[in-house]
């Protein structure tokens, strides 16, 4: 069976390397609508997504993920623009699942309007560092906001990766 969304799903693919040109505002805000339409328990909607596209802090969300994870380089793999997903995690006991969805729902939102992403993991620590905090205030927001994960998101430079072939044994119908 073939329809446009099953295609969206099917050939998105996360892209580790990226062209220096910004993602235009109206195909931004796309994007990031659509991340607000995603699931979430008892549609509480506990996430907030905060995208970064200043050069000032684009640089200090990278070095915040280099520290609390230990790496080396540009952990967002030069891409123009970091969408952070935090959630309120007084709100509901599946934050991390809804701000999980919110990232997976940007990513296909992202590829069907020719935009590339990758998931990058590591919020959950940088916004428990006292650098986390001060960044969250700087924007306004909630120091108690728990980071669940980010995009990397820009135009590819270059081809996407080919996808792997899918495993054997990863659907049993019962």
């Amino acid at each position: 069976m073939q329809n446009e969304t099953l295609n969206v799903l099917k050939t998105r693919r996360s892209v580790r390397k990226y062209k220096p040109d910004q993602v235009d505002p109206e195909t931004l805000n796309a994007i990031l609508e659509a991340g607000t339409y995603a699931p979430s328990g008892m549609g509480k909607q506990p996430s907030v997504i905060v995208a970064v596209q200043s050069p000032e802090d684009r640089k200090a969300v990278m070095e915040l993920n280099k520290k609390a994870r230990g790496g080396s380089g540009d952990p967002y793999y030069g891409a123009p623009t970091i969408v952070l997903v935090l959630a309120d995690s007084n709100i509901t006991g599946t934050f991390v699942e809804d701000g999980s969805c919110v990232l997976n729902t940007m990513m296909a939102a992202a590829h069907s309007l020719g935009v590339s992403s990758c998931w990058i993991h590591g919020e959950h620590l940088m916004f428990d560092l006292p650098e986390g905090k001060a960044l969250l205030k700087k924007w306004g927001l909630p120091e108690d906001l728990r980071g669940v994960g980010s995009l990397a998101l820009g135009y590819a430079e270059g081809q996407p990766p080919q996808p792997k072939p899918r495993k054997a044994g990863y659907i049993k119908i019962v």
